[in-house]
């Protein structure tokens, strides 16, 4: 019995080894190298954009009718993931000079009472609507789409050589009742003084 129970054991430490190093090869194989750095890339990515709009907030004046001592109120919609790196950031930093809290928007929510919404490229509807409310209530509009600042957004984030960027368009800032910090203008890729 002792000597069946031995074979077993070395059996199983064999099949172990043999399937560990039958795997070892896919884990190296450059398909699956490129699947793994496309994933840690659109991980990066999300993680970027959600700090991005975070330190946005403190770049930002609203107008005088906004209560000035609450926490700042970021909406997320048509990007889980990014809220998802909002939120985990959130936590993790705690308040700027005033707190900040993060809420997913649904896809017939409006836009009320937030301080900034970003409008991912999972949305599945044109975001001009949402934008129209968002400039009414005078929130800072952020998007990740190429006809963006045609609909009135102010902040987009594009991609260049692999890196998170951002244009801000400052005649919907304009329109939008904000105003924003000289430094945040000058760290964004490029400045749309015009109406596209």
């Amino acid at each position: 019995m002792a000597s069946v129970i031995a074979r077993y054991r070395c059996c199983r430490r064999f099949l172990g080894v043999a399937l560990a190093l039958l795997c070892l090869p896919l884990l190296l194989s450059p398909g699956a190298r490129a699947e793994n750095d496309a994933q840690s890339a659109v991980a990066l990515e999300k993680q970027v954009k959600a700090a991005f709009l975070y330190k946005f907030m403190a770049y930002v004046e609203w107008p005088a009718g906004r209560a000035a001592d609450g926490p700042l109120k970021i909406g997320v919609i048509g990007a889980d993931e990014v809220a998802h790196e909002l939120m985990r950031l959130v936590r993790l930093r705690g308040s700027q000079d005033r707190p900040v809290t993060v809420h997913r928007l649904r896809p017939t929510e409006a836009p009320t009472g937030l301080h900034a919404l970003f409008i991912g490229g999972g949305y599945g509807q044109s975001p001009e609507p949402l934008l129209r409310q968002a400039q009414q209530e005078s929130v800072l509009t952020v998007t990740e789409n190429e006809q963006a600042f045609a609909h009135g957004s102010v902040i987009n984030f594009k991609l260049l050589d692999g890196r998170v960027r951002f244009d801000i368009s400052l005649p919907a800032a304009q329109r939008h009742n904000l105003r924003l910090s000289s430094r945040l203008i000058a760290v964004a890729h490029e400045v749309h003084r015009r109406e596209p």
